[in-house]
């Protein structure tokens, strides 16, 4: 289990997913179905180094704080709208 290969997890997941915004959880399940024993911190880890190269960003709701794929921080829900 490499960081990279984690990394391309949450961007593929990303990608391909309808909404365009995620919760952490949401995350840390797409890693944990092809590494079970990812822990928290290698996921919160993935996501930071993600956030720094510019592959993800945070959105925040005001009391949420939620995933995106960058260039997607302005879609509301679903691709398919």
């Amino acid at each position: 289990m490499s960081l990279e290969e984690m990394k391309a997890i949450v961007v593929e997941y990303l990608t391909q997913a309808k909404k365009s915004k995620h919760y952490f959880n949401d995350l840390q399940k797409a890693i944990q179905k092809k590494f079970p024993d990812a822990s928290l911190r290698d996921v919160k880890k993935v996501c930071n180094e993600l956030i720094a190269e510019g592959k993800i960003t945070y959105f925040s709701t005001g009391s949420t704080t939620m995933y995106c794929l960058a260039g997607r921080e302005g879609e509301t829900t679903d691709k398919g709208e």
